[in-house]
């Protein structure tokens, strides 16, 4: 079982949604907060198609990076930050239908990277859930020294 280092993770994940301006401005909701997992939703409209009608292939990869970086940060200490270090999406069919069901989960713990998984499904009517994408991400952990180096 993995184990998260900030027993305040859920609240914490939720105090950084809230900053989260991109994720607000394509309208994800995270649905689900759990130690090592991140899910959540997007109500597909038109401002999130390509040409052919297809969810455009970076809102698929935006959805991948935010819930694994989520799960991510839900293990790391409060005062850390987590930054994506690389990111690969696979797609396996077009995203089309009403919404779009993303997960995220770290697979492999660590204590400067994580490595996570992501699956986006695409919904539509009373379909089964349909495997549209995957992606495999390093999560890299920024600690506080880190930061002040930086600066």
């Amino acid at each position: 079982m993995i184990k998260t280092l900030n027993p305040d993770f859920e609240q914490d994940i939720r105090e950084k949604l809230e900053h989260q301006g991109f994720m607000k401005l394509i309208g994800f909701e995270i649905t689900k907060i759990e130690v090592g997992r991140i899910e959540g939703e997007l109500n597909l409209g038109a401002l999130h198609l390509q040409h052919k009608g297809f969810t455009h292939g970076g809102v698929i990869a935006t959805l991948a990076d935010i819930v694994a970086g989520f799960a991510a940060v839900s293990l790391v200490p409060k005062d850390h930050h987590v930054v994506t270090a690389e990111l690969k999406v696979s797609y396996f069919h077009p995203g089309v239908g009403e919404k779009l069901l993303a997960k995220g989960y770290v697979i492999k713990p660590g204590r400067k990277l994580n490595f996570c998984e992501a699956e986006i499904y695409a919904l539509k009517g009373d379909n089964p859930p349909l495997l549209i994408a995957k992606a495999s991400t390093t999560m890299a952990t920024i600690t506080p020294m880190d930061i002040q180096r930086s600066v």
